[in-house]
């Protein structure tokens, strides 16, 4: 059966722009030497995150999508299907994004949509949830915080995604972190996310992941490919690094979802409260 073989990394990206697509080249480079066909890199890949989420931070370096550092990236992908995140310039407003390219240009792109703590104050929040064509098939894209909401990954499955790649720039915990970022209970936050939403949609989950600090921040790093059973097949641990895996991503999704299918057996009817506003207190 073909096989696709998908490659996602743990890795340092700042402010240096230069740097970091030297980063990038070497990362892609390093892909398609393995066999790779997708790559995902972190969140704010080209650029850096914002260096608190206290609300007073600067602003990363902004992009638009149709301009000339997604078109570089782009070229830099060739042959390789790559998902990186950035700041985009907007007309109508800043905004954290993910973009899928290969040679081709642009694929698919993404806003993140939910926003932990005061990240507001640097970003607009994206409006739309959506899964997109790619030469690897038909796959969704989501930031870091996302994760914490199922109803995202949960949307993208229904249309269609089979590979759910989640760029992040998750960190340790900022008031009790574990001498060992292994052990800290933002790293397990961090996996038990990704191998739930793999799980409850029976799809690959990809998850890259921001190494080392930015600002007030240190990142959890694991970077991580999930099954659709739930289960982490490869990891980076808390280094720098990528791994990769196989999957058919037709029979091997199909044979999961043909006993305990999750998406066909949902009960649509029942879950009206889902659309409406929350009522919880905060």
């Amino acid at each position: 059966m073909p096989t696709t073989r998908i490659a996602t990394v743990s890795a340092p990206f700042d402010r240096d722009l230069e740097a970091g697509f030297t980063r990038i080249a070497a990362l892609v480079a390093q892909a398609r030497d393995a066999g790779a066909a997708l790559l995902a890199l972190p969140e704010a890949a080209l650029g850096g995150y914002v260096s608190d989420l206290g609300g007073s931070a600067a602003p990363p370096p902004a992009f638009a999508l149709d301009g000339p550092v997604i078109a570089r990236l782009a070229r830099l992908a060739g042959d390789v299907v790559v998902t990186a995140g950035f700041c985009e310039d907007a007309d109508d407003g800043l905004y954290n994004s993910a973009v899928c390219v290969n040679g081709d240009g642009v694929l698919g792109s993404y806003r993140k949509t939910h926003q932990p703590l005061l990240e507001g104050a640097t970003y607009a929040a994206g409006s739309t949830v959506g899964a997109f064509d790619t030469p690897i098939g038909r796959i969704g894209m989501q930031i870091c915080y996302d994760k914490a909401f199922p109803e995202v990954a949960r949307t993208l499955a229904l249309d269609g995604a089979r590979v759910i790649v989640s760029m992040s720039a998750w960190p340790v915990s900022a008031t009790d972190p574990h001498p060992d970022p292994a052990q800290d209970r933002w790293t397990r936050r961090f996996d038990l996310y990704d191998r739930a939403r793999a799980l409850e949609n029976q799809v690959v989950w990809v998850a890259a992941n921001q190494y080392g600090s930015f600002g007030s921040m240190t990142f959890a790093a694991n970077a991580k490919i999930v099954d659709p059973g739930g289960e982490i097949v490869a990891a980076t641990g808390q280094t720098a690094s990528m791994v990769t895996a196989d999957f058919d991503l037709v029979a091997d999704i199909d044979a999961h979802r043909s006993g305990m299918g999750n998406l066909r057996d949902r009960r649509p009817e029942l879950y009206g409260a889902l659309t409406r506003p929350a009522l919880l207190a905060v």
